[in-house]
């Protein structure tokens, strides 16, 4: 269940909770916190609420729950420790609409109490949808160390300033620089020292500065291979600083999720057949939003300078006189393998690894066959999914022995990653058989067969079964051995 997030303005608004309890009294004491109307209906009370109930704070219903209690109320609360009553209470908020929380029944509950982190008027609210509340509790625990208790009066002096300040910066750039600013600068530092005067005459003399023309950039970013996880730190700060973010199509949802939501993205996506984003196209973006005082993100998957144009689009920002600046990722063989179990070099099997794209004929016909061709070294293939057989024909012409291991790693380091296996014998078969799509990426050589017993990340690989076999003509089918391992998986297919 993915949960809507959700502050309520609950200021001088009714709330019933039912129950009298130490549960009803915490959630009690937060609904005081928020200024709501508080009836609390329970034949018996703790102290404390008994206490908020002489006071007046709150109103007290000792009989039996009644649903006419229910009218113009704006949330319930049910923390009692009958569980018949809990669910008649849910049902009747639900037939009413009004939003209800069974204590420690996420099923009958229709809004969740989070975990807060109140550094008032700044709220952080943490929340697990009711499945494990005692790690949304870990979380903000942890949170607590790192937010500074300045916050809060920084958000209310940036409150305080919020109209003048869009009427200083009516452009949406020039106003997120100066909060900014306003936010990391010696503003800041003051309030964390204690001096919320001294703070404010900084802000108010921020504000009367002369305004400066807003200076354009471009960060080439690398997003990795898709798991938002493998981000580097400087490539996540630079998405939380971008105006524009041009992306490829295969940057994962989960990346962009992390970026500001504010930013303007673009995809400029390019794939084999194609470009409904030329190169040139995405020059003249970064050109058109670099010159409007924008900082763009150019964010590739994998790392910007491996197979990646980023060369190319640096040329054309240092030819424009655009200042930018290169946030390496994670390359797709380095994640794809890792993820995949298999090491791109080792001592048994391999000594180099070389970094190979085949997207196209005329990228394959100007690659170095016989050299890519050699024994005990590991080729790492980008785009060559619809170049399968060209790619297998030229590596056995060209001395490549066919029982070369290799490991097709589809969607690597994503939740939906598969990894098939089998021989360069049977590589354009075996894909065709299982469906392969792009992204995926092939790794050729020894360090491949240890794709079975190193695996860690998601599925087992697929290896080649009989099925597969039957799926190979007969004239290009031979096979030299049939043992199997436990799991059906052949052990050698070779071409004839």
């Amino acid at each position: 269940m993915k949960l809507y997030p959700l502050f309520a303005d609950l200021s001088r608004r009714a709330v019933l909770v039912v129950g009298g309890g130490p549960v009803a009294e915490r959630k009690v004491a937060a609904l005081l916190g928020a200024q709501a109307q508080v009836t609390v209906n329970a034949p018996t009370l703790t102290p404390q609420l008994r206490q908020w109930v002489a006071s007046g704070r709150v109103a007290h219903r000792g009989d039996a729950f009644q649903e006419s209690w229910l009218d113009r109320v704006w949330l319930v609360v049910a923390a009692t420790s009958d569980t018949e009553l809990n669910r008649l209470i849910a049902t009747f908020a639900e037939l009413r609409r009004i939003f209800v929380n069974v204590v420690d029944d996420a099923t009958l509950s229709s809004f969740h109490v989070p975990a807060v982190i109140d550094r008032a008027p700044l709220t952080i609210a943490i929340s697990s949808g009711g499945e494990a509340p005692m790690l949304a509790r870990l979380l903000r625990e942890r949170l607590e160390t790192l937010l500074d208790h300045s916050l809060g009066g920084l958000t209310a002096l940036a409150a305080r300033l919020r109209k003048r300040i869009r009427v200083r910066y009516p452009d949406m750039a020039a106003r997120r620089r100066f909060y900014e600013s306003l936010f990391a600068g010696r503003v800041a530092a003051l309030l964390r020292q204690g001096q919320p005067e001294a703070a404010r005459l900084a802000a108010e003399q921020a504000l009367a500065e002369p305004s400066v023309a807003l200076a354009g950039s471009v960060v080439l970013v690398g997003a990795g291979p898709g798991d938002p996880g493998l981000l580097t730190l400087r490539a996540l700060r630079a998405l939380n600083e971008a105006d524009v973010i041009l992306h490829d199509r295969l940057v994962s949802a989960e990346v962009l999720e992390l970026a500001r939501r504010d930013a303007e993205r673009i995809e400029v996506g390019k794939q084999a057949g194609n470009h409904h984003t030329t190169q040139d196209g995405i020059h003249a973006l970064l050109l058109q939003h670099a010159r409007a005082g924008r900082r763009v993100v150019r964010l590739k998957g994998g790392d910007p300078f491996v197979f990646g144009r980023g060369g190319e689009e640096l040329e054309f920002l240092r030819d424009h006189h655009i200042p930018y600046e290169v946030v390496p990722g994670i390359t797709a063989a380095l994640a794809c393998a890792a993820y995949a179990g298999v090491p791109l070099t080792h001592r048994d099997h391999a000594q180099s690894v070389r970094f190979v794209t085949a997207h196209c004929q005329s990228s394959r016909d100007s690659l170095d066959w016989a050299a890519l061709a050699q024994e005990r070294q590991t080729l790492a293939v980008y785009m060559g999914v619809a170049e399968l057989t060209g790619l297998q024909a030229q590596l056995i012409a060209h001395g490549r022995a066919p029982s070369t291991p290799f490991a097709l790693i589809e969607n690597g380091s994503r939740p939906e990653q598969r990894v098939i296996t089998g021989t360069l014998a049977n590589l354009p078969e075996r894909a065709a058989v299982h469906a392969v799509r792009s992204p995926a990426l092939l790794i050729l050589g020894e360090v491949a067969s240890l794709a079975t017993s190193l695996a860690w990340f998601g599925q087992p690989p697929l290896g080649a079964t009989m099925r597969d076999i039957g799926a190979i003509t007969p004239a290009r089918r031979t096979v030299v051995s049939t043992s199997a391992n436990d799991d059906g998986v052949l052990a050698a297919i070779h071409r004839a």
